[in-house]
């Protein structure tokens, strides 16, 4: 982990959210300021130059392309726009190929999800916009994208494979295990990737958590179940929100223990940070990982 990516760990984790969010302010607007010197230090980028970046660090095996963003990471160096990287991932990958990205919205003042849906349990797909970034955003309202009916771990997707692998995610109550996006990915050759974001945001790790259900081995508690209505343009879907609360601290940088830098790959591009794993790599690392009784959480430290 880097100094900023423990900095800001630390402050998430001592700050409350709207402080924090303070903090993140000034820190882009100190970025901003400091442009010119950053471009003469790191050297500037295009969208192709990103693309072809991305593209030499890929397997050529993939079939669906499951991306992580922060197009306020990328700047200054950057010099395209959110919308033009979205057109250019889309035409990287093609009519034979599915770009997925997450689009979780958590709620608003650290309510999170489940405390969001009991004030108001109607979950509106089209209504309810992504907090995963504004790249995520606008692939979520672009022509063609389906979304699965989740929400907490809801995705977009656009290609071949976007409605199955969207498919009965509202049958998944933790919106994690079998049955879901992350289950599809991890059986599909799914390449995950980070543009501008560390493997810290790699949703895929919490996959095994759902997946192994009670041979999970940390502890954790089962919380109750919530109904929700999604609703989906016309159609109201009735579901329930469920999922578990892990006991422990969970700490994804052990991931780098039982995966090899060929598996999960981690470099800067003019400083920006990027990362790809194959989503099946990633669970069954984590899946043999626990049957040994390892995990990414932290049991509390013994006085």
């Amino acid at each position: 982990m880097n100094v900023v990516e423990k900095l800001s760990s630390i402050l998430l984790k001592l700050l409350p959210r709207a402080y924090f969010l303070k903090v993140r302010s000034a820190y882009f607007k100190l970025k901003k300021k400091a442009s010119p010197l950053l471009r003469l230090v790191y050297g500037t980028f295009t969208t192709d130059e990103l693309i072809a970046e991305i593209d030499s660090r890929l397997d050529r095996d993939w079939r669906i392309l499951m991306v992580h963003s922060s197009v306020n990471n990328l700047h200054p160096m950057y010099t395209g726009s959110a919308l033009e990287l979205l057109k250019a991932l889309i035409d990287y990958c093609g009519p034979d190929r599915t770009l997925v990205m997450p689009t979780f919205n958590f709620g608003e003042n650290e309510e999170g999800t489940r405390g969001m849906l009991q004030k108001n349990p109607r979950f509106d797909l089209r209504r309810t916009p992504s907090q995963m970034g504004l790249l995520t955003e606008l692939f979520r309202r672009s022509r063609g994208v389906v979304q699965s009916r989740h929400p907490g771990y809801r995705v977009a997707a656009l290609g071949p494979l976007a409605e199955q692998l969207t498919a009965g995610h509202e049958h998944a109550p933790s919106g994690m295990g079998k049955s879901t996006p992350f289950d599809f990915m991890a059986q599909h050759k799914a390449q995950i990737i980070g543009i501008g974001k560390t493997f810290q945001v790699m949703t895929q790790v919490h996959h095994v958590e759902s997946l192994l259900d009670k041979d999970w081995p940390a502890p954790q508690n089962v919380l109750p179940n919530i109904p929700v209505t999604i609703v989906d343009k016309q159609e109201e879907i009735a579901m329930e929100l469920g999922g578990v609360q892990q006991r422990w601290t969970f700490n994804i940088w052990k991931l780098r223990e039982i995966m090899s830098s060929e598996s999960l790959k981690e470099w800067r591009f003019h400083n920006c940070p990027m990362f790809a794993a194959r989503a099946d790599e990633v669970t069954d690392t984590l899946v043999a990982a626990a049957a040994r009784g390892f995990t990414l959480y932290d049991p509390p430290k013994k006085h």
